[in-house]
C-alpha cells in the first residue's frame, strides 16, 4: 500500500514530536521523570478540566495504568513535586480534590502555546515538501 505521505513529511511529523516532547521536559526543568504517557494524560486531563477535578476521576486519566494503586502513586509523586494540589472536597468528605499548581498551570498553557506553534511550523513545513493528499 502506498503512502499518502512523503518520506519528508513523514520526518517532519517526528521532527515536530520530538520538539514538543523536549518542550514537556523543559515544562518541569529537566525531570524526565514525568516524560510519561501516564503524566501526560494525568496533567492533560486535569488541564483539560480547567479546574479541580476528583481525585477518583484523575486516576482515570492515565489510560495506560490499570491498577488503581498504581495510578495513585503517579498522583502522589505529583502532589510531592508540587504539579499537582490535594484539597479536601467541600461538596463530599469522602473524597479528595487534584488541581494543577498555579505556577504548572501557567507552564502548562505555555506548553501548549509552543505545541500549537510547532504544529503550525510543521504544517507550514509539511505543505512545503509535496502535494498534501486529499484525506476526506
Amino acid at each position: 500500500m502506498a503512502g499518502r505521505y512523503n518520506a519528508d513529511q513523514r520526518m517532519e511529523y517526528l521532527n515536530m514530536t520530538n520538539r514538543i516532547g523536549q518542550r514537556w521536559v523543559d515544562v518541569f526543568e529537566g525531570d524526565v521523570e514525568f516524560y510519561s504517557a501516564a503524566y501526560w494524560d494525568l496533567l492533560t486531563g486535569v488541564w483539560n478540566a480547567a479546574g479541580p477535578v476528583r481525585k477518583t476521576d484523575a486516576l482515570k486519566f492515565m489510560t495506560a495504568v490499570k491498577s488503581a494503586h498504581t495510578a495513585g502513586k503517579y498522583v502522589d509523586a505529583a502532589v510531592a513535586h508540587g504539579v499537582l494540589v490535594e484539597t479536601e472536597n467541600p461538596e463530599d468528605a469522602r473524597s479528595r480534590l487534584l488541581d494543577l499548581s498555579p505556577a504548572m498551570r501557567v507552564r502548562l498553557d505555555d506548553f501548549f502555546e509552543s505545541a500549537v506553534d510547532e504544529m503550525r511550523r510543521s504544517t507550514e513545513t509539511v505543505s512545503s515538501t509535496g502535494v498534501l493528499p486529499d484525506i476526506s
